[in-house]
């Protein structure tokens, strides 16, 4: 099994292979050979789908548009500016791919859902109108030839352009695959699964979508122009709503979240398309509904089908790959230092609700502060007010003391966070498709991110950031006694490997200050004794520990500090012996009075 995962990889080098001998030995004709031509544009344009919808959720469906954008750049640099140079031609459509993808991109993209999707079908439906007004340069309803794309001067013919459709296509496919087996992949994945989540990891959730959106838009103007050289006639009609609706059927059928099933979709309906000439007024129909059927039948695919069928017979891999285990090293927590994070007078109302009214404390470095009280009063909220998801009306959290102290209440969630806050939820937030490692590891990682080109190139900066996480990774889990579940799918822990796990996720980030929000709420005894004794480690390495918990108990031995909430104000404070012994709480808390507990205390 563990060679079959390690020569998993070859196979697609052994296609490709295969693609580019096969004209040479007689394996594929001149047919055979626009076919696959063809199947390499459209895979070229589902691959962009998949990276805006699949990966990171976003229903930006306007890849017919930049494909159009794509087909009449090249054929307009050939045309007329006379440049005919393969070379030129791509990067000039890259280049227009990514100007007018900002340009679409950092309006539409402050929509989200089914608005983005109108904004960006609108695009797809005013192409050919488009193509009309800039006629003197698309040629309109007649359409534009387009001169043949040359190498350094040279004619490529017509098995030289095979050769360069099938390396292009190769070299995106290639691109794509260093970017989602990354942790920008995962990234992406986490940003499709929530948006807070994603905030809260550090990551700026519209820069994320503005530059995956703009990654989505080179594909298909890839596809477009390699399909304008390839036929030498581009007319509107190749840019149709209908295509659109293929693109999204192929992904589906493919699977939206499968670096290669763009291929395997992309081919299927273009030999399906061949086969249906006969019913082309029919075509919009038979994929709409193919569309509605394989979204019901097949939600991942059959890329997708087969990776569920895989995984009884293979180790799931993790999608970080470090050189051996380092499980076994000890977790060192004495890189943490902590932050005092100053409460003053926040406030908050939802309409007539005062959630919070005039809460005010300071949690400081080397302590655990808790916050307790009945549901509904205002527990959550203050944390969410700390880090960024709502902003008080009034008041303010300092982070730091003295002249370096930096008001963040103002500033955005994933600026918070990147400041050295971090924090867990009260239901956790698993993002699916990633292993628990690489979720772990993605703590740490955002905290000194590389460049996405390292990432596409492999660099040494790559590699040693991601073996650096993923170390960290695997030791804090090790630590909470999850390390038999560094592969597995962290969607599919039960609730309370879950709260570990994101425990281990906010600690991999080196945090100053950490949020715990109803943490040890469903652990059994094991799993909190696990906890008990690592939050204490975290206290002891100097970090600022805010810990909103139900367990009274646990909260009673874990705390230095005790802020009751009520009705969203301070109802008391002090150290656990003052709280216990505290008849106010004893009857707001803890529902019991003097009289009840025989008058002593």
């Amino acid at each position: 099994m563990t060679t079959m995962r390690r020569f998993g990889p070859a196979v697609p080098v052994l296609l490709l292979a295969l693609l580019l001998i096969g004209p040479s030995f007689g394996l594929i004709g001149a047919v055979a050979a626009r076919d696959i031509m063809l199947v390499a544009v459209l895979a070229l344009m589902v691959s962009g789908l998949n990276l805006v919808l699949g990966y990171a959720g976003e229903l930006a469906v306007g890849q017919v548009a930049f494909y159009a954008i794509g087909a009449y750049i090249a054929g307009f640099v050939g045309m007329s500016l006379g440049q005919t140079d393969l070379l030129i031609g791509l990067v000039a459509v890259i280049i227009g791919a990514v100007i007018v993808g900002l340009i679409t991109g950092v309006p539409s993209l402050r929509l989200s859902g089914w608005p983005l999707a109108m904004v960006t079908f609108f695009l797809v439906l005013i192409v050919p109108n488009l193509i009309e007004i800039f006629g003197r340069w698309t040629g309109g309803g007649q359409g534009m030839a387009v001169d043949r794309a040359t190498f350094f001067g040279g004619e490529l013919g017509a098995y030289g352009y095979y050769i360069v459709v099938v390396v292009v296509t190769a070299v995106w496919f290639l691109v794509v695959r260093n970017i989602i087996l990354s942790p920008h992949g995962t990234g992406f994945l986490v940003l499709r699964q929530s948006p807070e989540l994603a905030g809260a990891l550090g990551m700026s959730v519209y820069r994320t979508k503005l530059k995956v959106y703009v990654l989505g838009t080179i594909a298909p103007a890839l596809g477009g122009a390699l399909f304008a050289w390839m036929d030498g006639f581009l007319a509107p009609d190749s840019f149709t709503f209908g295509l659109a609706i293929t693109l999204l059927a192929a992904s589906v059928l493919g699977g939206g979240t499968s670096i290669y099933g763009a291929l395997l979709g992309a081919a299927v309906l273009h030999f399906t398309e061949s086969s249906l000439t006969g019913f082309n007024q029919y075509q919009l129909i038979i994929f709409g509904l193919l569309l509605v059927v394989l979204a019901i039948a097949l939600p991942d695919g059959v890329v997708g089908l087969l990776r569920r069928w895989l995984s009884r017979f293979l180790p799931a891999p993790g999608r970080l790959v470090t050189e051996g285990s380092h499980t076994d090293d000890a977790l060192q927590l004495d890189t943490l230092s902590g932050a005092a994070l100053v409460v003053d007078g926040l406030e908050k109302s939802f309409g007539g609700n005062h959630a919070v009214r005039g809460v005010s404390f300071t949690a400081r470095p080397g302590e655990i502060t808790a916050l307790i009280g009945t549901n509904g009063s205002g527990k959550t909220t203050v944390l969410n007010m700390i880090n960024g998801f709502l902003r008080p009306d009034s008041g303010s959290v300092r982070l730091g003391d003295g002249p370096d102290a930096r008001t963040i209440s103002s500033m955005s969630v994933d600026a918070v966070a990147r400041a050295g806050v971090m924090r867990t939820f009260q239901t956790p937030i698993m993002p699916a498709g990633v292993t628990t490692v690489d979720f772990v590891a993605l703590g740490g990682y955002l905290t000194d991110p590389v460049s996405l080109g390292q990432t596409v190139l492999r660099l040494p900066a790559h590699r040693r950031r991601v073996r650096e996480a993923t170390v960290r990774a695997e030791q804090l889990l090790t630590a909470l006694g999850l390390g038999d579940v560094l592969h597995a799918n962290v969607d599919a822990l039960p609730l309370g490997n879950r709260r570990l796990v994101e425990v281990a996720r906010s600690l991999a980030a080196s945090p100053s200050v950490l949020l715990l929000d109803e943490v040890g709420s469903g652990l059994d005894e094991g799993d909190l004794s696990r906890l008990e004794e690592l939050l204490l480690r975290i206290r002891d390495a100097g970090v600022t520990v805010i810990l909103v918990e139900h367990n009274f108990p646990l909260v009673m031995r874990l705390a230095d500090h005790v802020h009751v909430l009520s009705r969203g104000t301070t109802l008391v404070e002090g150290t656990p012996a003052e709280i216990r012994d505290d008849d106010d709480v004893a009857t707001e808390y803890l529902g019991t009075t003097p009289e009840s507990n025989g008058g002593t205390r």
